[in-house]
């Protein structure tokens, strides 16, 4: 007698990551929904007195420094022609195009009228530093995609316009040093214009060498978290031959962007808002222990910098005291003279937390459909 066999029945499994990221989705999409039909004013805690909160400080400032990390590792590629960190460019790259993709996304939600960011394109202001800054975003954004296009040709076999692009990598990186160099400083530029408002901890005309010094520093932090992040999530080798150098750059600038600091601070007399731990002495503690001692005084020794738990943390130190440092400049700074404290709405950290997921979740399938990390050839191997 014959028995028809029977397969077993496939169970649908929902992964740890991906059941996590459709519990960040799913309130991010209702956000989007009341943010554009409903107004600002329902989803943030934004005002007259207030109108810059964490969209602006973490989303785009944040954003925009933490994506530095592209521009340094091409440079020192392409244009120091230090082909040893070659393996680190793609990912690199990739980490910096969906950066400024989502820097975009984010300021969509925050502009009042967000139909109309592309105004900037036909309606010139070259007076005004957001003019500036958003030409140079765009223009940067379009120079990563074109570097990280042939990894997308590649991947479909079209190796005539991914070898055209190689050819010009050396003036697409040159166009990107010069473009990020203009913004990451513009950025700080756009608070000179506030200098009865801003602390003076944080206020000072260097303010465009402050945002440009520390974007290095914690880029670099960035670029070793990332690779950190993709060895746990992709099952990769940690490549400290090329971490441990890298580290000890985010030293030398991180130092460098530290002592330019202290001195602003001592010259302009606010020294005493730190002894005194006044609420704004207190967040500066925090930025510059977080951001700068302790990522300086952790990897200034090659023991540590060699160990991957001690570069890891050190590293995550100088990207969070960062993040510290331009939420204190968009927010803290600004309390006292808006006689106001401003705390984000719920809404606003969803937006912000979902575009990170967002911004991680396409990472992941870039990784998983291209090449992004090749393969190293060991010195010695076959």
């Amino acid at each position: 007698m014959n028995q028809t066999a029977t397969l077993p029945a496939r169970r649908f499994r929902i992964g740890f990551w991906t059941g996590v990221f459709g519990i960040i989705f799913l309130p991010f999409l209702v956000v989007t929904f009341l943010r554009f039909f409903k107004g600002l004013g329902a989803v943030t805690n934004l005002s007259d007195k207030f109108p810059w909160g964490l969209w602006i400080g973490f989303d785009l400032l944040c954003g925009v420094g933490l994506a530095a990390g592209a521009f340094t590792i091409t440079a020192v590629v392409h244009l120091f022609n230090l082909k040893k960190f070659e393996p680190v460019v793609r990912p690199t790259v990739l980490t910096g195009f969906l950066g400024y993709g989502f820097v975009i996304l984010a300021l969509m939600f925050d502009l009042g009228q967000p139909w109309r960011i592309w105004h900037a394109l036909i309606y010139w202001n070259p007076h005004s530093v957001m003019f500036e800054v958003a030409w140079c975003v765009m223009l940067y954004t379009t120079v990563l995609a074109v570097e990280f296009s042939p990894v997308v040709f590649e991947r479909f076999g079209f190796h005539a316009p991914a070898r055209i692009i190689h050819g010009l990598i050396t003036p697409l990186v040159i166009a990107g040093v010069l473009l990020s160099t203009l913004h990451q400083s513009s950025l700080g530029s756009l608070y000179l214009i506030v200098p009865s408002k801003l602390h003076p901890l944080w206020y000072s005309q260097l303010l465009p060498l402050f945002f440009y010094v520390s974007a290095i520093g914690a880029g670099i932090g960035m670029v070793i978290l990332e690779s950190y992040l993709s060895e746990r999530a992709f099952g990769r080798h940690l490549e400290m031959d090329l971490l441990e150098p890298l580290a000890r750059a985010m030293v030398v600038a991180l130092g460098i962007y530290g002592l330019m600091r202290l001195q602003v601070i001592v010259r302009n007399g606010s020294f005493t808002a730190i002894t005194s731990l006044t609420y704004e002495g207190k967040m500066f503690l925090l930025e510059f222990v977080l951001g700068v001692i302790l990522p300086v005084v952790l990897l200034s020794f090659r023991r540590m910098r060699t160990s991957p738990r001690w570069l890891v943390t050190g590293s995550f130190f100088a990207v969070l005291g960062f993040v510290v440092n331009r939420l204190n400049i968009s927010v803290t700074g600004m309390e006292r003279a808006a006689g106001t404290r401003y705390l984000p709405s719920i809404p606003e950290i969803i937006v912000s937390v979902g575009l990170v997921a967002i911004g991680m979740a396409v990472f992941a399938l870039a990784v998983h459909f291209f090449p992004i990390f090749p393969e190293r050839k060991l010195e010695g191997g076959d």
